[in-house]
């Protein structure tokens, strides 16, 4: 899988705008990360649509799943 140098530039661009209009989603990740979340944890998700109906799943954080977040974590240095 070849990655595309001109969609990581989109992607980056993208994540700026989408860090300047939701300030906050990027600090709560910020403080999960460093303090919550480990293995064993429980990463719950929720989507409220606009017409009211909700979306949810969740899943039990395993040692893989670390490993991938240390790479993600890695990859924005």
């Amino acid at each position: 899988m070849a990655v595309n140098p001109m969609e990581l530039m989109k992607l980056g661009e993208r994540l700026r705008i989408f860090n300047s209009q939701h300030p906050r989603v990027g600090s709560f990740l910020k403080d999960v990360s460093a303090n919550a979340i480990g293995e064993g944890a429980v990463i719950e998700l929720k989507v409220t649509s606009a017409e009211g109906k909700e979306y949810v799943t969740n899943i039990k954080v395993t040692k893989e799943d670390m490993e991938t977040i240390e790479v993600l974590k890695n990859a924005r240095s």
